[in-house]
């Protein structure tokens, strides 16, 4: 299904220069990895402490797309420079889901939504990471299938972030219907995973079978 990732390609072509001279300067793919996490949280938790302070949620949408920007950079480094290794591997899949689950936290602060709510999308959204990674252990290649890919996530909550840091009210019927829509998407994510990793091992071991 369609996914925001699907234009990751075109924005590491923009961010190779970088990626070339980071490399060039010592900087490795597990630095960039470690830098967004520690930077994730420490802004989630700012938000978290200050949520009152409507207008610091400005941030987010440009935290997000600098994270964004961090995440396609340290693979870069891992796979065109000979970076790759065990401890990337965990650190990138570990650090993806603490991330994601810090820096929606604030949302449930916010008085439009339900806590639990928030506290769902963000259960929901690990899962559906590690429906991406268990295809991984079957055989087949990690799934980054949408149609609530980590990408999708980052453009909703940092939409939402900038109308909230810019003093938009939230209607109490979005604020109701966000997160369970959300919470759907991401169900349907979770499946698409599941059903696209059993699809790529059956069809690689048709392919054997027939070679």
């Amino acid at each position: 299904m369609p996914s925001i990732y699907s234009l990751k390609p075109r924005f590491q072509g923009l961010l190779r220069p970088l990626a070339r001279f980071l490399a060039h300067s010592g900087v490795t793919a597990n630095h960039v990895t470690v830098a967004a996490c520690v930077l994730s949280v420490g802004l989630g938790l700012l938000l978290t402490i200050r949520h009152q302070e409507r207008v610091l949620f400005l941030a987010l949408p440009l935290f997000l797309f600098a994270r964004m920007a961090m995440n396609a950079l340290d693979g870069m480094l891992a796979r065109e420079f000979a970076q790759q290794s065990d401890l990337g591997a965990y650190l990138n899949e570990l650090t993806d889901v603490i991330s994601d689950g810090v820096l929606f936290l604030p949302f449930a602060f916010v008085p439009e939504f339900e806590p639990l709510w928030i506290g769902v999308v963000i259960w929901l959204a690990a899962v559906s990471e590690m429906a991406g990674t268990v295809a991984v252990m079957t055989g087949a290649g990690r799934r980054y299938d949408g149609p609530m890919g980590k990408s999708d996530r980052a453009f909703v909550f940092g939409a939402l972030a900038l109308w909230i840091g810019a003093g938009g009210a939230v209607p109490a019927w979005l604020g109701w219907a966000l997160p369970r829509l959300l919470g759907l998407l991401l169900v349907v994510t979770i499946v698409n995973r599941v059903l696209g990793g059993l699809a790529e091992k059956k069809a690689s071991r048709t392919g054997k079978g027939t070679s």
